[in-house]
């Protein structure tokens, strides 16, 4: 259910003085339950052991040898940090490293929200990252990723801004301390880099701000004229909503915005659906149809103790290849690369709708990757624009309304299904890709009652003919099914009961160099699915939450399968198995070993001391 729906009801209930506005945020997040929700924190028993938050994902291949350097980057605390992110001199060690691995570890106390946050080397976003929600006997969670990708930053002097924009009053009680250290390898037969990377981003690294564009406040464009001995280049892009963005695929057809506006207030509209475009002299180069993650406040914040939503702790970044624009970018002119969001414009809720910007807001950046060729590398006989076919995708909705005999409306269902076929080619090579996406939305009782289901598939296809070995080719879904109802009590007082299902799978070939996406090098395979229910209420002063979640895992890279089955109910890990098995077979689970040590602190993602040395 969308945040202003959300508004409305706890704005009803507030009448009741149960509850109260948060003036940091602009209406309120799908599926919380407001200030209520972070109250039940400090109203909880007798202080327990601190939750030990984590997401489950694969451990990250650190090397046994070849340690030459460990830095700490950052010991701080973001209190009431909005605007004032962490601002530190990084300066390359003095050995030869060609591997770089961070490793982040937060704390945190109190009653908070969760956060966005973002790392920037200088005026690049080199990850971007959510806090977990503290409790009253306080959390922790560590996450560890490989930076090697970004070599060529890591081997020149930097800024270190990290912005975790927080605020700490009588109310909101929760700063966050964090640690974050990056430890320097040299390893035998590294997997290549990019030579250059640029910013697509606001570049305010020179005055200590973070970069990140506001679509569509901002103009998302940065101009740069491209070195002419450059065979190969891609762009990664990492965006996510906010506000009423945040959960943009539940959103409804604007036209019905006013549906049940007597009972739940004015609904978010723009439509479930969103296309992220990269544009190079406003010519298509390629797309992103989102991934939809769930912070750890969203739908019910219960289901997120202490198991994070797939991607909380590191959301991924889409790569397009854009190799076979190389030609007309090797001109030795300045060209322009510039990144928009974009939603339905619909007028009557059915037909054939276009795309427009979207109304409010994302957070966007992108990085340029530029592989450089030898001198000898033969320049573009010709700087003339690829062929591209496939500019406009095929989008479809519809949708009806039902109602009660006196006239008032009852329940809207509401359908969109989009597909596209984009293709991109010169003598450097090709870029193809072909979606498809549906999403069926329904509100009934008034709009009390919201579930949305969603799928998106994909497959993508990079052909270098200049660099034949990084040829890739990928295929992904994720689905996501959310259901939230939510009941007023007329004497105070708010229910919601909620369950979810949301899964990511992708197989992708593979190439030498670090994927953005599958955050590997070679061919790399996942398959994850979560499902949970949560359920909260508060009455007279008090609140309740209650969540369970599993999650099963497997993932398949550098010859080896990894897979973690997980289960938590109310906060407390009740299951948890884990198995690596090298050669491509099946691992066998084994119980994951107490509080500490064991393969959580091997993964350094959750429960466990962080792997020595880091």
């Amino acid at each position: 259910m969308c945040r202003h729906l959300i508004a409305a009801l706890l704005t009803w209930a507030s009448s009741f003085g149960t509850v109260r506005c948060n003036p940091s945020r602009s209406g309120i997040r799908f599926g919380q339950s407001h200030d209520a929700v972070r109250r039940e924190s400090s109203q909880a028993g007798p202080v327990s052991n601190i939750t030990r938050d984590f997401e489950v994902a694969s451990p990250v291949q650190i090397p046994s040898r070849g340690v030459c350097a460990t830095q700490q980057l950052m010991v701080h605390s973001f209190g009431s940090s909005y605007g004032t992110p962490f601002v530190g001199a990084y300066t390359p060690p003095s050995c030869d490293f060609n591997s770089v691995i961070i490793s982040f570890t937060a704390t945190s106390l109190g009653v908070q929200y969760d956060r966005l946050a973002m790392m920037y080397l200088s005026d690049i976003e080199v990850w971007r990252t959510s806090t977990a929600e503290p409790t009253r006997a306080g959390i922790i969670w560590t996450y560890t990723k490989d930076m090697s990708a970004y070599l060529s930053l890591w081997k020149k002097p930097q800024t270190i801004i990290f912005e975790l924009d927080n605020i700490v009053n009588n109310v909101y009680t929760g700063p966050f301390n964090t640690t974050l250290t990056a430890t320097f390898f040299t390893v035998d037969k590294p997997p290549p880099k990019a030579d250059l990377i640029l910013p697509i981003s606001s570049r305010q690294g020179a005055v200590g701000k973070q970069s990140v564009f506001n679509i569509p406040a901002d103009n998302a464009t940065v101009v740069y004229t491209i070195p002419d001995h450059v065979t190969r280049a891609t762009v990664s892009i990492s965006a996510n909503g906010q506000i009423n963005e945040e959960f943009w695929y539940t959103n409804v057809f604007t036209s019905q915005v006013d549906t049940f506006k007597d009972a739940v207030g004015t609904l978010v509209g723009g439509g479930p659906f969103r296309e992220i475009q990269l544009l190079i002299d406003g010519h298509l180069a390629g797309v992103v149809w989102p991934f939809p993650v769930i912070f750890t406040g969203g739908v019910a914040p219960g289901i997120w103790r202490p198991i994070v939503n797939i991607q909380a702790f590191d959301l991924a970044e889409s790569e397009i290849d854009i190799t076979p624009f190389l030609p007309v970018l090797l001109d030795g002119k300045p060209h322009s690369f510039t990144i928009s969001v974009l939603q339905l414009a619909d007028s009557n809720g059915s037909g054939t709708p276009t795309l427009t910007e979207v109304e409010s807001f994302w957070l966007a950046t992108g990085k340029i990757f530029l592989f450089y060729g030898n001198e000898k590398t033969p320049r573009p006989a010709s700087h003339a624009l690829p062929k591209i076919t496939g500019a406009d995708p095929t989008i479809s909705i519809s949708s009806s309304i039902t109602r009660f005999p006196n006239g008032t409306n009852s329940s809207l269902t509401y359908t969109t299904t989009a597909s596209r076929a984009l293709t991109i080619s010169s003598p450097y090579g090709s870029w193809k890709q072909t979606l498809s996406y549906s999403n069926t939305g329904e509100l009934t009782s008034r709009g009390f009652v919201q579930t949305n289901t969603q799928s998106t598939h994909g497959t993508q296809s990079a052909v270098n003919t200049r660099s034949p070995a990084f040829n890739q080719d990928l295929a992904f879904d994720y689905p996501i099914t959310v259901t939230t109802a939510y009941v007023i009590n007329p004497k105070g007082g708010i229910r919601i009961d909620a369950s979810l299902s949301t899964g990511l799978s992708f197989r992708d070939s593979g190439r030498p160099d670090i994927s953005p996406f599958s955050l590997v090098s070679g061919p790399a395979s996942l398959n994850t699915l979560q499902q949970g229910t949560g359920h909260y209420s508060s009455v007279a002063n008090a609140s309740y939450s209650f969540g369970t979640t599993e999650q099963t895992f497997s993932k398949t890279s550098h010859g080896s399968m990894y897979r973690r089955d997980v289960k938590a109910v109310n906060g407390t890990v009740v299951q948890d198995s884990e198995g690596l098995a090298p050669g491509g077979g099946r691992p066998v689970l084994d119980p994951v070993k107490g509080s500490f040590g064991g393969p959580r602190g091997f993964i350094g993602r959750g429960p466990g001391s962080p792997w020595k040395g880091l």
